[in-house]
């Protein structure tokens, strides 16, 4: 298991991580970092454990914000499928119906050409 130094609020922490996946945990750090000098540059320097804390919650309240959004669009496009569905048996249907209309004319067609034509 390799380990990598990430740096937050100034200070070096050594974590370890999947073989591979050492950029995508620095990309992570940094993100966290981001919002702990965010925090401190308005509340200012709190001490570590609020800090992180403080900006733990905050990726947290964004996460669960995505989440939400995630499962409105998933509600949508179970939406759009059901609506899909509907739309091709409701074609299937109108199909069906045409095609009975279209022999019944021409039956009927069939049956006056018969009537019209000399004996």
């Amino acid at each position: 298991m390799p380990h990598i130094t990430v740096s937050v609020n100034g200070k070096n922490y050594t974590v370890g991580c999947d073989e591979g996946e050492e950029d995508h945990v620095r990309d992570l750090a940094s993100y966290v970092n981001k919002h702990v000098n965010d925090l401190a540059g308005s509340v200012g320097q709190v001490g570590d454990a609020r800090l992180l804390l403080m900006a733990g919650l905050l990726v947290a309240d964004e996460l669960s914000d995505i989440l939400g959004r995630v499962d409105e669009l998933e509600a949508e496009i179970n939406n759009l499928r059901a609506g899909r569905g509907s739309a091709i048996t409701a074609s299937g249907a109108t199909e069906a119906t045409a095609a009975a209309a279209l022999q019944k004319a021409a039956a009927r067609i069939k049956d006056i050409a018969g009537k019209l034509s000399p004996a």
